[in-house]
């Protein structure tokens, strides 16, 4: 499910399901299944797919909450309820300022037990979105899930990644691996192997080396040049977030270039080694 599709029904179709919720009572209209369970710390992933194909996250306070029917809000997940949301903007962490006093936009979230609609009224957030051509007040979520809790700590951990978001030299997003060729060096135990990815801003290069007595040392250049001075991603930065949750567990078939069987076996270990090195990526969000 993708929010435009609630900016094709538009405020005034919208408005016409609201029920006003303050949160203490029951959803009704529609059954709705068991709620969802409590609410997982949001992951520095989870993090990263929210603010990344944001054009502008804010720190909002929510003024008012209205429940949608059931019957008008399409793809809408079991447990949860979706809510028209209207609050007031405090704070522009990335992008565009907003200029209006008040804000709306549409958020689905899990329903508490006994299907109560979680009160939202009163409360800070965070909201990853997008802006609407021609209406100021207007917000349309990069997510149906693209609004959290304001807490302190979770402001200290986004404002890193924003940062990172926003540099000249941010990290171009993986779209794919191109290849990789493995080739051995001028001594017994020496070799290199160079894995090309293809990003949204041109070629990344990965390069894994071995000497002799040595541990393998691996590196990535944001770009198809080596560089001398470059080093593997640290965790949970937009380097690693890149690679750690872009590259596929296992290498594509056909990516491998290298002709003598030794090489195509080295190259297949040594992107095992990248992909280990990196580590997981863990999400908590659908």
């Amino acid at each position: 499910m993708q929010m435009r599709m609630f900016r094709k029904q538009g405020v005034l179709a919208v408005c016409a399901g609201l029920a006003l919720a303050e949160g203490a009572g029951p959803l009704g209209g529609a059954p709705v299944a068991a709620a969802a369970p409590s609410a997982t710390p949001l992951t520095y992933a989870d993090l990263a797919d929210l603010a990344d194909p944001a054009q502008l996250v804010a720190r909002v306070k929510v003024t008012r909450q209205a429940v949608v029917e059931p019957a008008r809000a399409p793809g809408l997940a079991v447990g949860h309820v979706r809510l028209y949301v209207t609050a007031r903007p405090l704070e522009t962490l990335a992008g565009p300022a907003l200029v209006a006093k008040a804000v709306h936009y549409l958020v689905d979230l899990p329903v508490g037990p006994d299907r109560r609609v979680p009160k939202v009224t009163g409360k800070e957030a965070v909201v990853f979105a997008r802006a609407v051509p021609g209406r100021p007040d207007e917000l349309q979520l990069v997510a149906p899930d693209a609004q959290v809790p304001a807490d302190p700590a979770l402001l200290a951990r986004l404002a890193p990644l924003l940062a990172e978001l926003s540099a000249p030299d941010a990290p171009p997003r993986i779209t794919g691996v191109r290849d990789i060729l493995s080739v051995d060096g001028n001594l017994a135990g020496e070799s290199e192997t160079q894995l090309f990815l293809d990003s949204d801003a041109g070629p990344v290069l990965v390069s894994v080396v071995r000497r002799p007595g040595m541990a393998p040392a691996w590196s990535v250049s944001w770009s198809e040049l080596v560089d001398q001075a470059a080093r593997p991603p640290v965790p949970e930065t937009l380097s690693w977030y890149r690679l750690a949750c872009s590259l596929p567990s296992r290498l594509p078939p056909g990516a491998n270039l290298a002709s003598d069987a030794a090489d195509r076996e080295r190259a297949v270990r040594d992107y095992a080694l990248v992909r280990q090195e990196l580590g997981a990526c863990p999400r908590t969000r659908d």
